[in-house]
């Protein structure tokens, strides 16, 4: 299935029904009066957010969502059909914009969850409404008012406890496949990722937690360079970031460089980004020259006040210890937003 991650909309609610203008006119029963009914109310357009969702591609065609008038009243007091409200579902984790002004409407952010994205027209009344003592023939009604409408811009950002990062190649499939069940495409090229992948790592001792990998970032990300404004988003909800580094000297990347970079494009894009925990790993250790480089990077990496993990995402060497540090990290974010 393609993943979409943004899409345009526009609803409009129901009409409501118009009142009607009766009088009740049956034999033996002189002077019956007015007996019009109200017309029904308009249906509204709800959006529902729904865990099986995972893309807004059912949202990219058709754009224009309405939904049913309310019926106009009728004679013998009879009330018109309210209009059936349109609930349209959307992945969990999507943003409701509107597009015109872009406030922020709603952020559906657990399953089930409900936003009246465009209400109903009210219905409008029948004359036998308006029978007074004074007036006990009213000839008037009301007509339904116009339900809502309005374009809406949708903003998948997908709910994950981790997001690895990184630059292109660097490895973030290859260890999302070897600590999740996912299978994502993986080759020995840039840019094999064109969309974020989600996996569950399972510990037998620890909460289990959603990792996203997020495709591959490049200078200039927070500007549109790459894929950058594309996915940069996905970043933002996830409570802890696993920097994915890469030492083959074959890739002739130098892991520091990379690690600056990629944080300038994390704070250009949003501060509070650089700000999120970040566990950095050092790839592809598995050769023996690369082991021995590692060691000087290693070095750097703690005067800057970060712990430096050596993996090997092909073989699987130091992966046991990176997602031990990565579940305690995990527990020491929660525990403070708990207040503990």
């Amino acid at each position: 299935m393609k993943f979409v991650d943004e899409a345009r909309i526009h609803v409009k609610a129901g009409d409501g029904g118009n009142g009607c203008v009766s009088f009740r006119r049956e034999r033996f029963v002189p002077r019956g009066g007015p007996d019009g009914g109200d017309g029904g109310k308009g249906g509204d357009v709800i959006l529902q957010a729904d865990a099986q969702l995972s893309t807004l591609l059912d949202l990219t065609y058709p754009k224009q969502f309405r939904a049913p008038k309310g019926t106009h009243g009728k004679g013998k007091n009879q009330t018109g059909r309210d209009g059936e409200n349109l609930v349209i579902r959307i992945p969990v984790g999507t943003l409701v914009r509107d597009d015109e002004s872009e406030e922020v409407l709603q952020d559906l952010l657990f399953d089930g969850q409900r936003f009246l994205a465009a209400e109903g027209g009210r219905c409008g009344r029948g004359n036998a409404r308006f029978a007074t003592a004074t007036n006990r023939t009213p000839r008037r009604a009301e007509k339904g008012e116009k339900g809502q409408e309005r374009w809406l811009r949708l903003e998948l950002k997908l709910l994950a406890d981790v997001g690895l990062i990184g630059y292109p190649n660097v490895g973030k499939s290859t260890l999302l496949s070897k600590i999740t069940s996912a299978r994502p495409k993986i080759a020995d090229y840039p840019f094999t990722t064109l969309t974020p992948n989600l996996g569950v790592v399972e510990r037998e001792e620890d909460q289990p937690f959603v990792v996203a990998d997020i495709p591959g970032l490049i200078e200039g990300a927070s500007h549109g360079a790459g894929l950058g404004l594309t996915f940069l988003r996905h970043v933002e909800r996830t409570r802890l970031l696993i920097h994915l580094l890469d030492i083959s000297e074959g890739s002739s990347r130098n892991p520091v460089n990379d690690f600056h970079a990629l944080n300038h494009e994390l704070n250009a894009y949003h501060p509070s980004l650089q700000k999120k925990t970040q566990i950095v790993a050092l790839n592809k250790i598995d050769i023996p020259s690369d082991r021995e480089r590692a060691v000087s990077f290693e070095n750097q990496f703690e005067k800057m006040g970060h712990r430096l993990y050596k993996i090997s995402s092909k073989t699987g060497e130091g992966l046991e210890v990176l997602m031990e540090a990565v579940s305690q990290a995990l527990k020491s974010i929660l525990d403070q937003k708990d207040g503990r």
